[in-house]
């Protein structure tokens, strides 16, 4: 049973992480400069991407996301890695119980960025960008990708506390770290490359980024209690027996 619960755990952080890259991607400190990146990294104006419906510009605008991701998923990937080790090296010099108290560090942490994102309070220090920023438009592919790493590497203010709750949860848990930030990169490039397809929506979903953003704090808030308070475990026991009693009904 310890083994379906663990699981069971991996899967439900799996979803946060997956949800946590989502709402990076619709904060409201990337989605509105989103076109501009595009327009930056191939060459085309703004005006003319919203308005272009052609298939040979979006084959371009598809392309140049991807290096563009390829180029986040290096540094957001490598940094959940560190993460992951760091967790494991303190686990190995630390007596006792030190998953769960590296978990309820955590969630104290979860908390307070949760905080933040939603507004509730402010720090000017994560307020600081640190984008790469280059006056030259980048050659090719190549170009593309390291300003995608450039734009990882910037932990823009709306990034960085939730990315940043995403390496906290994989120092907690060394063995799943990895899956956890590999999750939030598909989180942040599915929608990424879904607008990129459908750049006109964005104004739709720009409207609303203050709502969505609001909405994550409260579900990192709540991550941050569970974790906290130590509740993962019965969470999981309880959603295990209620999808159990589920498929044995049906089979009944």
């Amino acid at each position: 049973m310890g083994g379906i619960e663990t699981d069971t755990m991996l899967v439900i952080g799996m979803f946060l992480a997956l949800g946590a890259g989502t709402i990076s991607f619709l904060s409201p400190c990337v989605l509105p400069i989103f076109p501009a990146y595009l327009s930056y990294v191939t060459g085309i104006s703004v005006k003319e991407l919203q308005g272009n419906h052609d298939i040979k510009i979006r084959s371009k605008l598809l392309s140049h996301s991807i290096f563009f991701l390829l180029g986040v998923s290096l540094v957001f990937i490598s940094l959940g890695i560190g993460a992951s080790y760091l967790g494991q090296f303190i686990q190995t010099l630390l007596v006792g119980d030190t998953g769960l108290f590296i978990q309820r560090l955590a969630g104290v942490f979860i908390i307070f960025m949760g905080l933040f994102v939603g507004g509730w309070i402010n720090l000017s220090v994560l307020m600081k960008e640190r984008r790469f920023q280059s006056s030259k438009r980048p050659v090719g592919y190549l170009g593309t990708f390291f300003v995608g790493m450039g734009f990882a590497a910037g932990w823009t203010p709306c990034i960085g506390p939730i990315f940043g709750s995403i390496l906290f949860l994989a120092a907690s848990n060394p063995g799943q770290g990895i899956i956890y930030t590999v999750m939030y990169v598909v989180g942040f490039a599915l929608p990424f490359l879904l607008l990129t397809f459908f750049l006109g929506s964005t104004k739709w979903i720009t409207q609303h980024s203050l709502v969505i953003m609001k909405t994550g704090a409260l579900i990192m808030i709540i991550m941050g209690f569970i974790l906290l308070t130590g509740q993962m475990p019965r969470i999981t026991e309880f959603l295990l027996k209620l999808v159990q009693d589920t498929w044995f009904e049906k089979l009944g």
